[in-house]
């Protein structure tokens, strides 16, 4: 299984310290990589070799923990333990810094983009998750604290195509958000998980969630909207998410982040054991109780914990990942025969 992993290269993203993240545009030209040594570096192809083209080291005073792009490709996001967010600006091969978002009680953990770009989350050991509207001018604004969450939130994605929002938490649970009468609300709670949610990640249609924890499972949960034929129970008109598949055996330590190819389907996994995995659904499973088959696990990926694993948005079967070592990996994924 190692051959369906091919190492196309490596770069010392942020030596001497850990990478904690990376996040592609979403034309899959440029590569955000962010770390302990508090800088966003961009990365692009040149030939067959990755370059750094930027370093964004002005925007914080610790350690920068995610990065995210916004829709159109034009900024990006950075939360950092220093409990603030900067929104960069691209202009040409340059980033500027244009807000500084700030409120959070102490270290933000995760930042996520809408897909309508007019929205953006953030999430802290403050134990909540913020949400802020972006108008025309390009002005931030708070417009709800949700405090659902008792522990350190560690995550926050959005659903593809709605104003959906998911966390997850170190109080072992996932909590989904969305607007109602002007306000964000809390409407359910994933619970099943028996340790700290790391990471979260919708599969192409948003109908399903892919969730990945200390407690060494992967969990895929699906959404069931009421009146569905299944017969899940639903309360009101809220939909009901129940949890299909759990993804256990595989990983013998904590699994950092969970990452579903929008392109092929493709579930990836980035591990504390240093180890790549990556996972097929099996296309003849029944859709409401799904098998997935390990058709790449590569052992040794680097040479300490994995921290991000992220898929190119247009290129199928680009697979890059960071680690502690410092230094991010770029992978090509080729999918086994018969799949």
């Amino acid at each position: 299984m190692k051959d369906s992993l091919v190492l196309l290269g490596r770069v010392p993203a942020h030596p001497d310290s850990r990478c904690w993240f990376l996040a592609w545009n979403p034309a899959g030209t440029l590569l955000a990589s962010c770390g302990g040594d508090r800088r966003v570096r961009i990365w692009g192809a040149e030939g067959d070799n990755w370059v750094c083209k930027s370093i964004l080291s002005e925007g914080h005073q610790r350690t920068v923990r995610k990065v995210a792009w916004s829709p159109c490709g034009n900024y990006l996001a950075s939360a950092s333990f220093d409990a603030t967010t900067c929104i960069w600006k691209k202009n040409k091969d340059d980033f500027e810094c244009v807000t500084t978002l700030e409120g959070h009680e102490n270290e933000v953990k995760s930042v996520a983009w809408a897909p309508s770009g007019n929205l953006l989350a953030t999430c802290s050991r403050d134990k909540s998750v913020w949400v802020w509207e972006v108008d025309e001018e390009d002005e931030y604004e708070c417009v709800s604290v949700l405090n659902s969450h008792t522990q350190d939130v560690k995550h926050v994605v959005w659903h593809p195509s709605q104003e959906l929002l998911a966390s997850a938490s170190y109080d072992d649970t996932v909590k989904l958000y969305r607007e109602e009468e002007d306000d964000w609300v809390c409407y359910a709670t994933l619970e099943g998980h028996e340790s700290t949610v790391w990471s979260l990640a919708f599969d192409p249609s948003g109908q399903r969630l892919a969730s990945c924890s200390d407690d060494r499972t992967v969990r895929i949960w699906r959404q069931y909207l009421s009146g569905n034929e299944q017969g899940v129970a639903c309360s009101g008109s809220d939909p009901s998410w129940k949890c299909v598949c759990t993804l256990s055996g595989f990983h013998s330590r904590t699994i950092y982040d969970v990452a579903w190819c929008q392109l092929t389907g493709a579930l990836a996994t980035a591990c504390g054991d240093d180890a790549i995995r990556v996972f097929e659904e099996d296309p003849s499973s029944d859709p409401q109780q799904p098998t997935f088959s390990l058709t790449a696990h590569l052992p040794q990926a680097h040479s300490q914990d994995v921290n991000c694993v992220a898929w190119n948005p247009k290129v199928p079967g680009l697979l890059v990942s960071c680690s502690d070592d410092g230094e991010v990996a770029f992978w090509k994924y080729q999918r086994p025969e018969g799949l």
